[in-house]
């Protein structure tokens, strides 16, 4: 009978890195089998019960066990070369693709396809798909941006941040905004249910059946939402649902209110009804910067899974849709939990500014303020 193995020596910091190779989606599969081998053998499971547990030869696991004993962590990397042919294309006609990519438009167009750049690379757009894979290129996507010009952007973010992250007690934190022109779409023929192996359906074409607008305010803490709705989005209506707000929350309870630089906001009227109301604390968000309002993100549960496929065919019905979502929101509110520091925050902003000013020299951001404490 073979004498067992000694437990294989590891590290706490060995056995750490291990464990992140181990969690991360892009490990290969052999080295990840390495990794628990080592594991197994560093916990003194013998040989025998480690093949049997990850079904493999015993030799495999003999080996791998003497190779981390003489070489350490770089020996689990060891890639063997492929059966396979080699690679068609060397790095240098790959460095032409992307940087033809990344670099470059086609003529009379904004962005490459794969069959475009193929037929200008002469490969094959099952190259072009597969080397844009490998490398996270996707031109046929964009996302929409905006950097805040206000020249007290600084001062603004870091008092709704730190509002977020750190609320005052015995006080009440709303993020108010309104969702203007909600259209009433009534879609022109009946869509098609779903079923296996069919997404659901809807006509391209509609008929507009009138809008209405949205006053809502977001309760940070607990979730909840209230709303009104409203023909228009004037001072007028704005005051309505400030005085909405005032009754649902009981006297006493300081109100931090978050809110755009939206026209209505600041009317003489509003600035009036506020100095008069002084449990109302204004936090006005920068300029061009309503991803910091959380109330948008609830906006966008509303459309997504209410509005946005449905049909609807007149403005009452449409209200009467969303005044069902907001009850059923309400029965079981989910906070919407800010995590962003203000630090992250504004490195990645400096970041999108650097990459502005080297892709646009004429690009100038507004002077920023000196820092202020969180």
């Amino acid at each position: 009978m073979p004498r067992p193995a000694a437990a294989l020596v590891v590290s706490e910091d060995q056995q750490s890195q291990i464990e992140q190779w181990l969690a991360a989606m892009g490990t290969p599969r052999q080295v990840a089998l390495r990794c628990r081998i080592v594991l197994a053998a560093g916990r003194g499971e013998s040989e025998a019960a480690i093949a049997l547990a990850l079904e493999i030869n015993r030799k495999t696991v003999r080996l791998w066990r003497e190779r981390f004993a003489e070489e350490g962590l770089k020996s689990l990397w060891e890639i063997a070369p492929g059966r396979g042919c080699g690679a068609t294309y060397g790095p240098e006609r790959v460095k032409a693709v992307l940087d033809a990519t990344l670099q470059s438009k086609p003529k009379g167009q904004t962005h490459w396809s794969c069959r475009l750049m193929a037929a200008s690379q002469g490969i094959s757009k099952s190259t072009v798909s597969n080397l844009w894979k490998s490398h996270n290129i996707k031109p046929h996507r964009t996302k929409t941006f905006k950097l805040s010009r206000d020249p007290k952007f600084l001062e603004k973010l870091t008092d709704v941040v730190g509002l977020y992250l750190n609320p005052p007690d015995k006080a009440i934190v709303l993020c108010v905004d309104e969702k203007s022109r909600i259209q009433a779409l009534n879609r022109a023929q009946p869509g098609l249910p779903l079923q296996k192996g069919r997404c659901g359906t809807m006509t391209h074409d509609y008929k507009r059946n009138g809008t209405t607008t949205l006053f809502a305010a977001l309760d940070l803490l607990q979730g909840k939402v209230i709303g009104d709705f409203h023909e228009r989005h004037r001072r007028q209506e704005f005051l309505k649902f400030l005085r909405r707000i005032d009754r649902e929350f009981p006297d006493g309870k300081t109100l931090h209110v978050v809110m755009d630089n939206y026209g209505t906001h600041g009317t003489a009227e509003v600035k009036a009804w506020l100095r008069k109301h002084p449990r109302f604390v204004i936090h006005y968000v920068p300029t061009s910067c309503s991803w910091l309002n959380l109330i948008e993100r609830w906006f966008a549960e509303l459309t997504n899974k209410r509005i946005r496929r449905d049909s609807f065919f007149s403005v009452d019905e449409l209200v009467a849709a969303i005044n069902d979502f907001l009850a059923a929101w309400n029965e079981h509110p989910k906070p919407f939990v800010w995590t962003a520091t203000l630090d992250s925050i504004v490195a990645k902003l400096a970041r999108c500014r650097q990459t502005l000013e080297q892709i646009q020299p004429g690009y100038t951001s507004p002077k920023r303020p000196k820092r202020l404490s969180s």
